[in-house]
């Protein structure tokens, strides 16, 4: 009897044991699987929330890139000054400058100076203006420094510079109007029998040269 109730109760530890390990691989496996539902389902949430926000960033961008209008992406033609440059250049004519150019720029842009340009006649460093008529003097000829106006457009003689009384040869007085060869010699000879031209009133001191006269030459002339 007593061997029989032994073997019942190895019997009854056995099917225990084999309970518990049964379980415990049950447990396994169901860890196992939570796992690997877990592993696979992770990386796609990330990839669909990168997508998502790819999908908001690169329009932009591609718009920006392509030029479509967006905002304050859209560009404004910048403006240009137009200046037309005669005399001693390369290629007169009418050239566009940025805003704050000046008269070295506008001289540039019509191809530089001519090989018998005079420099020194006009002022390179003057900013020019929209509108404006830019003359550079050849070797010899003599043009006051020109400066806009009001309305941008330099005044003066024709071709739009004054001349000068006090350095202009007998043969650039001729340029102005009604003055010919004997007068401009009277006014050079008054020049150098008197000095210099302290206005361009002086001119009536001159024989031959009265209120007239003066009139229609004193906005063309400068001291």
């Amino acid at each position: 009897m007593s061997s029989l109730a032994a073997e019942a109760r190895e019997g009854s530890r056995g099917a225990r044991i084999r309970i518990g390990v049964g379980a415990g691989v049950v447990l396994l496996l169901v860890a196992l699987v939570v796992a690997v539902v877990v592993t696979t389902l992770a990386p796609r949430g990330g990839v669909r929330e990168l997508d998502a926000g790819r999908g908001m960033t690169t329009p932009p961008a591609t718009n920006a890139r392509d030029g479509a209008p967006s905002g304050t992406g859209a560009g404004t033609a910048a403006p240009v000054l137009l200046v037309h440059v005669l005399g001693a250049v390369v290629r007169p004519g009418i050239v566009e400058l940025r805003p704050g150019a000046r008269v070295v720029d506008a001289i540039a842009a019509a191809g530089g100076l001519a090989a018998d340009a005079n420099p020194g006649g006009v002022n390179l460093a003057r900013s020019v203006a929209d509108g404006e008529q830019l003359v550079v003097p050849r070797e010899g000829e003599v043009i006051a420094p020109q400066a806009p106006t009001a309305g941008g457009v330099t005044g003066g003689a024709p071709g739009g510079a004054l001349v000068n009384l006090n350095l202009a040869s007998a043969a650039e007085l001729q340029a102005l109007p009604r003055i010919g060869p004997a007068l401009a010699q009277r006014i050079v000879d008054w020049r150098e029998a008197h000095g210099l031209f302290a206005s361009p009133a002086d001119l009536m001191k001159v024989s031959g040269i009265g209120q007239t006269l003066f009139d229609a030459l004193k906005d063309l002339v400068t001291v």
